[in-house]
């Protein structure tokens, strides 16, 4: 082992002799730098430091070709100073190491865990998929910082995005990263989503059908070449249920006597069972219905006996059969709620009857309620007193 004033020129041409294994130089500038030479030309840099406890430990700095000997002394430095701190350099670096990529930690740690609980997964898998994997899918998870969103934000809402899909992408990564840090995921420290700025929605777009629409809906239903397109729209009107709630609705679920239908927290948005009083009118959809032997489903795929997975081809045809190409199956949701307060009934009711658990959730239909209430005023006889 040698001691020497560590300069360039002297690196450049210090060479290991023949038939050693090694040779080790010391810098006297900098406590602890260690030069190490092979006899295959090979120049290396190392950092030995003693930790608060008291143990040796030594760290790999790189190569001389890619590191000079200013440069060698300056991260030496740096290093003696973290360990003066309290730091150990050696055991941030193999947490450091341990760090996962964004890519990785979605599919090993996050989806496995929210596919047990969290109905919508599959859309978290789209987004993750078409939006966020490409975005910072090979970053490790310490790299993705607050800039990296709310560049991704911009992006999407400079794109033409709507404000509620920039918005939920950035909502997405802060319950990944939440997650990260409450197991401790390693290099993880603070939420990069804090403090982003969501952008204003205004995406609510409620579509009516007014009497005469739905009339021209119902003949086209009666052409549909899927013989259960008819009774499935109709249940959905005459319910309010959202599509996935009628689609699995199951026979046991109906009580014909008390005129109720009970549907499971499985099959709910908001995992609470919910029960539906049942009209006159859908009684009489589902008398209609012919009952598979054996199979347990009210609205089943005849070639699987199980529930359709969707019904968009013989929807869309029936719905641009009866002009009314725009229309959504979740309009029906918001026809039926325009039709219950435009008979007078209150928010209040609507509410119960949509499985709401919010009531300003409903409050979208209140405008609906005030026209209500207008026309009922307008309707007191008396003219001309002004």
């Amino acid at each position: 082992m040698s001691v020497k004033l560590l300069k360039q020129n002297y690196v450049n041409k210090l060479k290991c002799s023949k038939g050693k294994e090694k040779l080790k130089v010391h810098d006297q500038k900098c406590r602890g730098l260690i030069l190490e030479v092979r006899p295959t030309g090979v120049k290396t840099y190392f950092i030995r430091y003693k930790t608060l406890r008291g143990r040796y430990k030594q760290i790999k700095l790189g190569r001389a070709t890619d590191l000079s000997v200013n440069q060698a002394r300056k991260l030496g430095h740096k290093i003696l100073g973290d360990v003066a701190m309290g730091k150990d350099p050696q055991q941030e670096k193999k947490v450091l190491q341990s760090v996962p990529t964004f890519e990785e930690f979605v599919w090993h740690e996050y989806l496995p865990y929210i596919k047990s609980y969290k109905k919508s997964w599959k859309t978290d898998v789209i987004l993750l998929r078409n939006h966020l994997i490409p975005k910072f899918g090979g970053m490790h998870m310490d790299q993705i910082k607050r800039d990296h969103i709310i560049s991704l934000h911009q992006q999407c809402l400079l794109a033409d995005y709507k404000p509620a899909t920039a918005n939920r992408l950035v909502v997405l990564l802060r319950y990944i990263f939440n997650l990260a840090l409450k197991w401790d995921t390693a290099g993880v420290r603070t939420n990069p989503t804090k403090e982003v700025t969501l952008a204003e929605e205004n995406n609510q777009r409620d579509r009516y059908l007014d009497k005469n629409e739905l009339d021209r809906l119902c003949k086209a239903l009666k052409e549909s070449e899927n013989p259960l397109l008819e009774p499935i729209i109709l249940m959905l009107l005459l319910t309010g249920a959202r599509k996935s709630e009628v689609l699995k609705a199951k026979w046991h679920n109906f009580d014909f006597e008390r005129r109720t239908w009970q549907i499971p927290g499985t099959d709910t948005k908001t995992g609470k069972t919910r029960t539906i009083p049942l009209s006159d009118s859908a009684l009489e959809v589902l008398d209609k219905i012919k009952y598979v032997d054996g199979c347990p489903y009210v609205f089943p795929n005849p070639d699987t006996q199980k529930p359709f997975t969707a019904i968009f081809r013989s929807w869309d045809t029936a719905r641009k059969k009866a002009g009314l190409g725009e229309v959504r199956i979740h309009d029906l949701r918001h026809s039926f709620s325009s039709f219950l307060i435009n008979s007078g009934r209150s928010i209040y009711e609507v509410s119960e009857l949509l499985g709401h658990t919010q009531i300003k959730t409903t409050m979208r239909y209140a405008h609906l309620a005030n026209q209500t209430l207008l026309d009922a005023v307008n309707s007191v006889p008396l003219n001309n007193v002004a």
